[in-house]
């Protein structure tokens, strides 16, 4: 496996072919690669967690100013507009995928 190292010495990127920025090789069972990749699956977990979690902070922003306990105005501007935003990219997700319809509008696409 071709390697990059940062400044510290840490491998940084790999690759099975080397190119202009990684030229290093390294043997496939190398304690310090396999470190390598164990961090990598670590930060997608991580990151797969992460967008996991942004998904109940937004149900519960929801269920609270359903139930009257928050106003959507009471939150900072910047969190609204996020929440906005994504709001808006779901419904738009949503309409995408619904490309066939419900069948109401005689069959047209």
């Amino acid at each position: 496996m071709f390697v990059r190292r940062d400044e510290a010495g840490r491998i940084v990127s790999a690759s099975l072919e080397a190119d202009g920025a990684i030229s290093e090789w390294v043997e496939d069972g190398e304690p310090e690669l396999l470190a390598f990749g164990q961090g990598e699956a670590s930060d997608a977990t991580l990151t797969a967690s992460d967008l996991r979690l942004v998904r109940v902070l937004e149900d519960i922003v929801d269920l609270l100013i359903e139930r009257d306990v928050i106003r959507f105005t009471d939150l900072p501007e910047q969190a609204q507009a996020k929440l906005m935003e994504r709001k808006s990219l779901r419904a738009s997700m949503r309409s995408g995928l619904n490309l066939l319809g419900n069948g109401d509008d005689g069959g047209l696409i």
